[in-house]
């Protein structure tokens, strides 16, 4: 057996969350006076820290952002989700016919996790299994959380396949030693070191993929 451990991303690979989020902060950058639209965002923010999206608006904004930016955010993208979240379709197939552990690792909150987990039904799948980039100060494209999760998983990072659909976080899973999976809906372009045969636009692929590595 190849592999031993599954760490799945959570915005964009168990939950459909990446276009919500998406729309709030075009809808947000409007009020500030920015002219940003769906693709900029999904093109420059997919996959990166809010702290690394909130630098680069301050930046846009050159007066800065309000203090009340982040807690906003959280605000309207909570109520969004709770109201139009969904699982990605295919991925509660795949997690129930996985036979070896598995975690999730993601840049959000913890409690972030936990409540989007919660309202697309997943949450049962992966009690006392969520980490956190919050938990250790330090996000994707280090590859500190997908060391972080193997090693409280009880495995090395050869032992784990890392699901994962942003630039960011697959160069994190590369930089720790880790096979990734690449979840590309468009066949985007993916970073030098991911095997192509390891690239699928559908879960049920992700799943045949799996069965063949296992």
């Amino acid at each position: 057996m190849k592999y031993k451990c599954i760490i799945f991303d959570c915005d964009g690979v168990l939950v459909d969350s990446e276009l919500i989020t998406a729309k709030v902060l075009v809808a947000m950058g409007k009020d500030l006076g920015l002219h940003i639209d769906l693709d900029f965002v999904v093109g420059e923010f997919l996959g990166k820290s809010l702290n690394d999206i909130m630098q680069y608006l301050d930046v846009l904004t050159k007066g800065g952002l309000p203090p009340d930016f982040e807690s906003e955010y959280r605000k309207k993208t909570f109520k969004a989700f709770k109201n139009e979240l969904k699982p990605i379709e295919g991925v509660r197939s795949v997690i129930e016919s996985l036979e070896i552990p598995f975690c999730v690792a993601s840049s959000g909150p913890l409690e972030k996790i936990r409540a989007n987990l919660a309202t697309t039904g997943l949450i049962d799948k992966f009690e006392n299994r969520m980490f956190s980039c919050y938990e250790i100060q330090s996000w994707k494209p280090n590859p500190d959380i997908f060391l972080h999760a193997a090693k409280h998983m009880g495995f090395r990072p050869e032992e784990c396949a890392v699901i994962e659909d942003s630039s960011v976080g697959i160069r994190a899973a590369l930089a720790g030693g880790f096979d990734v999976f690449v979840y590309s809906k468009n066949s985007h372009d993916y970073p030098v070191g991911v095997q192509e045969t390891f690239v699928f636009q559908d879960m049920s692929e992700l799943k045949s993929l799996l069965s063949q590595s296992l």
